[in-house]
């Protein structure tokens, strides 16, 4: 399984194998120092996406649809749905997850972030599927150019069809549908996703945009954890700051180690939980600090 002591020696120190070598150890010792150096600090710091203009779909707040639709109980999907996201329970460290049965106190935060950041054409889907209706949005939202949205437009309505979040969970928003989808009772995640679609309703090329996620999501990520710990700092709610810290740092350490594993594929699960695990350090001493 190792190499000898004769076959380390007989290695050229020079060589590619040697030099990959190095550079994994120093990503490993990277992802290492900064765990502890980050420890307690303010990496997402609190900073309001600026909003000069929105870029809003006419169509989407003419409708007599209600803002929010929630999806009728089912005993079985839902707990079939629970089940699919212990993983991620796991990794985020909250039962919550994936709940599939969302509480007042998450939709009521919501509503607010929402109703102050003028978002009256954003949906909120609780734990609901609706394809149909998704199609239909996404057939009005002309802020995306149609190229995008019968492209990538097409192919996210597609999936989230196919792969219903009934099920298999994972809280986002679509920018092609302007659709927060939320199955997690977790007031902080839900805010996360509303300032996603706050982000994206200034952005001009709002389709180009969402292209972009696909290469550098972490920049997007950033953005909306950040206008939320500002709108938590602004309205004072030190419980609902502490909760951000616990659950939004480790979330964002996935973004950050999934970052980090491209350079190293080899390497990349250990970078990514070690990732996760600065997150929570970092998000549970900042809590502490609050506390």
């Amino acid at each position: 399984m190792f190499a000898s002591f004769d076959e380390w020696d007989l290695m050229d120190s020079s060589s590619p194998t040697k030099v990959l070598r190095g550079l994994r150890c120093v990503c490993f010792l990277a992802v290492a120092v900064c765990s502890v150096l980050l420890a307690g600090c303010r990496v997402l710091a609190p900073i309001p996406i600026p909003v000069a203009s929105q870029q809003i779909a006419p169509e989407l707040v003419q409708n007599n649809d209600p803002q929010f639709e929630i999806g009728q109980p089912q005993p079985v999907i839902d707990g079939i749905g629970w089940v699919v996201g212990i993983p991620d329970k796991i990794l985020l460290w909250d039962r919550r997850v994936d709940r599939h049965k969302i509480s007042e106190e998450t939709i009521l935060a919501t509503a607010d972030y929402l109703e102050q950041n003028n978002l009256p054409h954003v949906k909120v889907r609780v734990n609901q599927y609706a394809p149909l209706k998704d199609w239909k949005r996404l057939t009005q939202n002309k802020t995306v150019a149609w190229p995008w949205r019968y492209t990538l437009g097409t192919l996210s309505v597609a999936g989230e069809t196919i792969l219903p979040g009934r099920i298999i969970g994972g809280d986002h928003f679509n920018p092609f549908t302007q659709t927060i989808h939320l199955y997690s009772d977790i007031p902080a995640v839900a805010l996360h996703e509303a300032a996603h679609a706050k982000d994206f309703t200034r952005r001009t090329y709002q389709g180009t945009y969402a292209a972009a996620y696909l290469f550098v999501p972490l920049w997007h990520e950033t953005l909306a954890s950040q206008d939320v710990f500002a709108y938590l700092e602004q309205t004072q709610d030190v419980p609902a700051m502490i909760e951000a810290n616990r659950i939004l740092y480790p979330a964002y350490g996935t973004y950050v180690g999934g970052a980090l594993g491209n350079f190293v594929p080899n390497y990349s699960l250990p970078i990514y939980y070690a990732a996760v695990i600065a997150g929570h350090a970092n998000g549970r001493m900042l809590s502490q600090q609050l506390q």
